[in-house]
C-alpha cells in the first residue's frame, strides 16, 4: 500500500471512502486533508475527517466528478 497525506486535521467524524481503481498521488491535494491509500485489491481508500455532512457530500461530489466507482463509505469510530 502507498499512502499520501495532505495537511488539514479536525476533531470531527472520521470517514473511510473506498473507490474502484487507483488514483495517482497527485490527486491527494484535491481531497483536502484526506489520506489516499492504494489497496492491494486495486481500489483506492480515502481516509480522513469531514467537518460536517455538507463537507462529506463535497468529497463525494469530487468522487463523482472523477467518474470512479464509489464502492463504500463508512464512518470510523472516533
Amino acid at each position: 500500500m502507498t499512502s499520501h497525506t495532505t495537511g488539514r486535521s479536525s476533531d470531527s467524524s472520521r470517514y473511510e471512502i473506498r473507490l474502484g481503481g487507483h488514483l495517482e498521488p497527485r490527486w491527494a491535494a484535491w481531497f483536502d486533508g484526506m489520506t489516499l491509500t492504494h489497496a492491494d485489491d486495486g481500489s483506492t481508500v480515502l481516509t480522513g475527517s469531514a467537518l460536517d455532512q455538507a463537507a462529506l457530500h463535497g468529497v463525494l461530489s469530487k468522487v463523482r466528478d472523477l467518474g470512479l466507482p464509489l464502492l463504500a463509505v463508512a464512518q470510523l469510530d472516533p
